[in-house]
């Protein structure tokens, strides 16, 4: 595991877990703390980046392609309407993930089915859910999580990358 010396004024922890604060030094107006970090799980990756790109992909496409409303797509995504325009006008998930994802051929089939079958139910529907799950798992199966991955944390310990790796392509539910 690598140990990192951060100077801190203010710890930001949003993305990325802390596992230990191994040492502490305080002096002045700052601290220097030597912390191990664990990498980041592929079920992290997808709750806090890649839900709230593929959220903004669907609102935008909603919206713009089937004239549903801001307020009926907040019900049908389970978030507020807030969040919707926030997604709808680009200030709400990582814009480059969302850039690549809509790009993507596969993902961009599989919004289109989505949002093809929210936009006619008005709610999410089992069908629409399973094809959500769908997609969020041929992400990861696909590899492509990988490359958010990697966007996220740049020094990955490519032994425990390729482990990882291993598992995703085994797809959902395997074990060692």
């Amino acid at each position: 595991m690598e140990l990192i010396y951060i100077k801190i004024i203010k710890l930001d922890c949003y993305l990325y877990r802390i596992h230990q604060v191994v040492a502490a030094n305080f002096s002045g107006s700052y601290m220097v703390i030597m912390i191990c970090s664990i990498m980041l799980l592929p079920a992290e990756i997808e709750s806090k980046t890649l839900i709230p790109a593929l959220r903004a992909i669907l609102a935008k496409n909603l919206a713009e392609n089937h004239n549903v409303r801001e307020d009926e797509i907040s019900k049908m995504l389970g978030v507020t309407q807030a969040a919707i325009s926030n997604y709808i006008r680009g200030t709400r998930g990582d814009p480059e993930l969302i850039k690549k994802l809509a790009a993507e051929k596969q993902v961009s089939e599989m919004i289109n089915e989505i949002s093809v079958d929210l936009s006619s139910d008005m709610a999410y529907s089992p069908s629409s859910l399973s094809k959500f799950i769908g997609l969020c798992n041929y992400i990861k199966t696909s590899l492509l999580i990988c490359d958010i991955h990697h966007n996220l944390e740049s020094d990955i310990d490519e032994a425990i990358c390729k482990e990882c790796e291993n598992m995703l392509l085994k797809g959902p539910g395997s074990v060692y």
